[in-house]
């Protein structure tokens, strides 16, 4: 995946994103506001020998306390010094529950020890602070001493009385709610990235182009009066979506410029993907531009061809292959345009094997010769062989993905329909495409800069 990819992924998803983001930053405020507050209070215990006299005394002093100072740290967390303690303030609870509350720790290079005691109550860990330092002070004197009339020759004083502290050290609510961000937006983008990993529908034409080297040939917006007005190049003709069909025609014009004869298959891999309505629209185009058009009804399941052009559809495609009606009295012009129909006609017990009959393939042939182009709305290709069968006849083939509909898995099946039979595959045209979001059509490529008004006259979109 590309930068681009990711950026469509998270604009697509901004809403997730930002929803599970404030969700965690709540959190982390919620819980500071929620959780007990603790006090620290600390005392500092420096240690010195006694008895030294000389600058070489001193500095041995000095070294030897440096390295018995981490052992009377330790000593702060033993009974020995915490079960005084407990005593003398008389508290209620053992030496592993006051365990801990307490540390001590001796900052680098130094003969200091911090005593440091978190408590809920400000003032109980002040005490305790102080109360456990004095005791640590007897402890080591105790040990340390060897000779009763020497005494120990190990100093320890504190040198910082705990203070009562006012401003609690949990929980820190900037920080909580800093990182309830952090968690919330990286769950949010992971849902992001998750949610499309596992979408495996067709959004846009990056899709298509990591399932087949088929050129994109255009791509419709949606409309969702699709159904009230199909013909939308002749009912608005001015609109965006009027003149996608228009750069679909110009694209299908230079299409297997290798080949003499200008007929395809329309078809999609499955049902409602909108193939019927761009064979007519496109039909319609191309006899605008002057060519000489047949559209043929070649759905022979469900025919709709005829009826979004209302064209009478008793007699038709059927018809003329089984020789009860000639093909000049079973096609039917559309209006004054040189657009012409041959609807489905009666539907057969048998579609498949009519679309591939030797009668079939003379008529794809006479066709041919007496149209510019000749379009055939198939029946998409995982329900049914009809298309594929027809394809490999006609020579041409243009499939139609309708975009959130569609997933890869079905058209890399109807791809490998048509290779089964050897049709090839000319193009591939992306229908129902939104026209605002992250998957609009023309979103990061060149979309449509101008549309009309109703009066003709041209306006800026």
């Amino acid at each position: 995946m590309e930068l681009q990819d990711y950026l469509r992924i998270l604009r697509k998803h901004w809403f997730a994103i930002l929803a599970l983001t404030v969700l965690g930053t709540g959190a982390g405020v919620a819980y500071s506001m929620l959780a007990t507050p603790v006090y620290t209070a600390s005392a500092k215990v420096f240690v010195s020998t006694s008895g030294s006299s000389s600058v070489a005394d001193l500095a041995q002093g000095n070294s030897f306390t440096q390295q018995r100072v981490k052992t009377y740290a330790d000593l702060v967390t033993t009974s020995a010094v915490l079960q005084p303690t407990i005593d003398a303030l008389e508290l209620p609870m053992s030496v592993s529950e006051l365990r801990g509350s307490l540390s001590a720790s001796t900052p680098l290079n130094t003969t200091v020890i911090d005593v440091t005691v978190t408590n809920a109550d400000p003032v109980f860990a002040a005490v305790l602070a102080g109360a456990t330092s004095e005791q640590l002070i007897e402890t080591v004197e105790e040990i340390e001493t060897t000779d009763p009339l020497e005494g120990s020759p190990v100093r320890l004083s504190v040198v910082q009385e705990p203070e009562v502290p006012t401003v609690p050290t949990s929980p820190n609510s900037k920080l909580n709610a800093a990182l309830g961000l952090m968690l919330g937006l990286a769950l949010g983008v992971g849902y992001a990235l998750l949610r499309s990993a596992l979408d495996t529908k067709i959004r846009g034409e990056r899709d298509i182009e990591r399932i087949t080297d088929a050129p994109v040939l255009g791509g419709i917006v949606f409309d969702p009066k699709a159904k009230q007005r199909p013909l939308i190049v002749h009912q608005d003709a001015t609109s965006p979506r009027a003149e996608s069909f228009r750069t679909l025609r110009t694209n299908l014009q230079f299409l297997d410029a290798g080949r003499t004869e200008r007929s395809f298959v329309i078809t999609s891999s499955i049902q409602s993907e909108g193939k019927s309505t761009t064979a007519a629209n496109l039909a319609i185009t191309l006899a605008d531009a002057g060519a000489r058009v047949l559209l043929v009804g070649a759905d022979l399941r469900r025919p709709k061809a005829g009826k979004y052009l209302g064209i009478e559809s008793a007699v038709g495609l059927t018809d003329v292959l089984i020789g009860r009606v000639d093909l000049e009295t079973a096609v039917q012009r559309w209006g004054r345009s040189e657009l012409f129909v041959l609807p489905a006609g009666a539907i057969p017990p048998n579609p498949s094997e009519l679309l591939g009959s030797s009668l079939m393939e003379s008529l794809i042939a006479r066709l041919d010769s007496e149209f510019d182009i000749v379009l055939y709305d198939a029946p998409p290709l995982l329900p049914v062989t009809d298309a594929a069968v027809l394809a490999r006849l006609v020579g041409g083939t243009v499939l139609i993905v309708a975009a959130g509909r569609a997933h890869g898995p079905q058209v890399e099946s109807a791809i490998q329909a048509l290779e089964t039979v050897g049709a090839p595959l000319s193009g591939v045209v992306l229908t129902m495409l939104p026209s605002k979001g992250p998957d609009a059509y023309g979103y990061g490529r060149y979309g449509y800069s101008y549309q009309y008004s109703e009066d003709g006259a041209k306006a800026k979109a």
